[in-house]
């Protein structure tokens, strides 16, 4: 990913700003793969996955390391996101069996 070298305090903001409507954009799309996983498990135990979780925040903090960008960083966010999605999973899950 390259950075582009900017040339005002505005022009850095605009880039930025670019930035949060791509991360927005990633992250829907990200919980609605989330959703559909609900319809291919059988129980809350598959949903919670820790061993998924797992793997999941290993890849991100290698690749955080890879951007040189701080793990710790990117751990708090992947938990924060994981966590509210499982509970989104959940919730779609139980709908689902409720139909």
């Amino acid at each position: 990913m390259e950075v582009n070298n900017c040339q005002s305090l505005e022009e850095v903001r605009s880039h930025i700003d670019q930035l949060d409507d791509q991360i927005v954009e990633l992250i829907a799309a990200r919980n609605g793969y989330v959703k559909q996983a609900a319809n291919f498990k059988h129980s809350l135990e598959e949903i919670k996955a820790n061993e998924r979780m797992e793997a999941v925040m290993d890849r991100v903090r290698s690749r955080a390391m890879e951007f040189g960008v701080s793990p710790n960083l990117l751990t708090k966010l992947y938990s924060i996101m994981i966590d509210a999605m499982v509970e989104a999973e959940i919730s779609e899950f139980r709908n689902a069996k409720s139909l």
